[in-house]
C-alpha cells in the first residue's frame, strides 16, 4: 500500500517545472491528482497522460487561483470528479524579477495576486472540504533567506506565503488540517531556463555556494511534498522545510 492510497490531492500550476513532477509524485504515491493549469493545456495534459500511463488517477482542471470563482470552481471539480479532497499544493506562482527602478505597480499587483491572493483563495476554498487528517503545503522560496537583488516583489510574495502559512497551521489546527511550507532553492525549471539563469554565471555562483554542490532539480523538491502531503508527517503543521541543497 502506497502512503497516498484513497487520497486526492490538488496541485496548482502543475503543467511543468516543479508543479508538474508534484503531481507526479503525489500519484506514485497513491493519490489522484487534479492537475491545474492557467493557460497551458497542452502542459497539462501531458502531466496527466504520464501520470495514467504509469496506472495512475489524474484530470486537467484549468483555473486562474488568483480569481475567486475560478479557485472555488477548481476546488469542486475535484470534488465532482473524486468524490473528495485530502491534498492542496499552492504551487502556481509567477517568478519574475526587477530592478527597483523598474518596478510597477502592474508588476507588484501580477506576482502578489498569484502568489499570494492564490494561496487565500485556493485554500479558502479547499479548507470547505478537507477533513481530519488533510494537508495543505505552500511552496515558497529560499530567496527569502538570500536577499537576491531585482527580487524585491518576488521576495515579498515569498515572505507573505510564509506568515501566512504560519497563521492558517494555527487556525487550521483544531479541525485537524495540517499547514507547511517548502521553499526550493534554485531549481532548473522552464521558468529559470526562460529567465536566462540556467547555464549562466548566476547559476554558477548558486552552485558555488551550495553545500551540495549542483543545482536543485523538480524531483528534489517534489519528494519533500509528498511526505508533508503523507500521514508520515502527521505530527508536523507550521513548519518550513528549505529545500536548498544547503544554501542559505
Amino acid at each position: 500500500m502506497s502512503k497516498l492510497d484513497g487520497k486526492v490531492a490538488v496541485v496548482t500550476g502543475a503543467s511543468k517545472g516543479i508543479g508538474a513532477a508534484i503531481a507526479r509524485a503525489l500519484a506514485k504515491d497513491g493519490a489522484a491528482v487534479v492537475v491545474n493549469y492557467a493557460s497551458s493545456k497542452a502542459g497539462a495534459e501531458a502531466v496527466v497522460a504520464a501520470i495514467t500511463a504509469a496506472g495512475g488517477r489524474a484530470v486537467a482542471v484549468q483555473a486562474d487561483v488568483s480569481q475567486a470563482a475560478q479557485a472555488q470552481a477548481l476546488i469542486e471539480a475535484a470534488v465532482e470528479a473524486f468524490g473528495r479532497l485530502d491534498v492542496l499544493v499552492n504551487n502556481s506562482g509567477v517568478y519574475e524579477f526587477s530592478a527597483i527602478e523598474e518596478v510597477t505597480e502592474a508588476h507588484y499587483r501580477r506576482l502578489f495576486d498569484v502568489n499570494v491572493l492564490g494561496v487565500l483563495l485556493a485554500t479558502r476554498a479547499a479548507a470547505r472540504h478537507l477533513g481530519e487528517g488533510g494537508s495543505i503545503v505552500n511552496i515558497s522560496s529560499a530567496i527569502t533567506r538570500v536577499n537576491t537583488p531585482a527580487a524585491s516583489v518576488y521576495s515579498g510574495t515569498k515572505g507573505a506565503v510564509n506568515a501566512i502559512s504560519g497563521v492558517l497551521a494555527n487556525e487550521l489546527a483544531p479541525r485537524r488540517i495540517r499547514v507547511n511550507v517548502v521553499s526550493p532553492g534554485f531549481v532548473v525549471t522552464e521558468g529559470t531556463h526562460a529567465a536566462g539563469i540556467v547555464g549562466s554565471e548566476m547559476e554558477a555562483g548558486l552552485v558555488a555556494q551550495t553545500p551540495l554542490g549542483r543545482s536543485g532539480q523538480p524531483d528534489d523538491i517534489a519528494s519533500v511534498v509528498a511526505f508533508l502531503a503523507s500521514d508520515e508527517a502527521r505530527w508536523l503543521t507550521g513548519e518550513e522545510i528549505t529545500a536548498s541543497g544547503g544554501i542559505r
